[in-house]
């Protein structure tokens, strides 16, 4: 690697080839627990040397934090579907970005991590469980809320408050369905595209709004409005 290039976090994204680490990171992990997780083991599956580990990811922590950034980086925003404008737009891409969140949790790299961090979670530290919490459930909630806020802008969605929103839509997504992957029950999955769509429908349903004119009304922190 060029001593120039930026690491991912100097980047905002993670270079081909540390990509390609990750995945064997995250591997390892699906494979043997956390006691496959070394420095020394993660080298040898990524045919890379521990001093690039360290210069790129920093300690283990960093590491496990890069993991599971690249991973939650899986559930992505879709483009806006061609020719679709309004409420049909909005949709589209809540429907995109629902069904990416059910693949990946559904995955046998986020059950591992998860169950992972739930069996930590006891312990005076439990540093796992944070780090899922603030490099993969966080960033997906400022993706899907960065969606709702811009259909309240357009007047396309009515709510007061976007993390309850959020936590409507997220509800209405996953549903059971991770708890039940992760006590082993995939008996009946869904297809997600298809829970996807109806999680959508439904949310539509609680909070879509009619398109109107006239300038958005901005909320102060007591919860009244005004029109700027």
């Amino acid at each position: 690697m060029d001593p120039a290039e930026p690491t991912g976090a100097e980047a905002g994204a993670y270079s081909p080839r540390q990509n390609a680490v990750l995945e064997s990171a995250l591997s390892l992990l699906v494979e043997g627990g956390e006691k496959a997780l070394t420095t020394a083991g993660v080298a040898r599956a990524a045919n890379c040397s521990k001093e690039s580990l360290y210069k790129w990811f920093g300690d283990r922590d960093g590491l496990l934090a890069a993991m599971i950034t690249f991973q939650a980086g899986k559930v992505r925003a879709e483009p806006r579907p061609s020719g679709a404008s309004g409420q049909a737009a909005l949709r589209g891409q809540l429907i995109g970005i629902a069904a990416n969140l059910l693949r990946v949790l559904a995955g046998d790299v986020s059950l591992a991590l998860n169950r992972l961090a739930i069996g930590q979670a006891r312990r005076d530290e439990a540093q796992l469980g944070r780090l899922v919490l603030d490099h993969g459930r966080r960033p997906i909630e400022a993706r899907l809320s960065s969606l709702l806020e811009e259909g309240r802008r357009a007047r396309l969605l009515e709510y007061d408050d976007t993390r309850e929103a959020y936590r409507t839509l997220y509800g209405l997504i996953v549903r059971d369905m991770h708890v039940r992957l992760l006590l082993g029950d995939g008996e009946g999955a869904e297809d997600p595209a298809a829970q996807a769509q109806r999680a959508i429908d439904q949310f539509l349903r609680l909070f879509g709004a009619e398109r109107t004119t006239g300038p958005v009304p901005e909320r102060t922190g007591a919860g009244n409005e005004r029109t700027g």
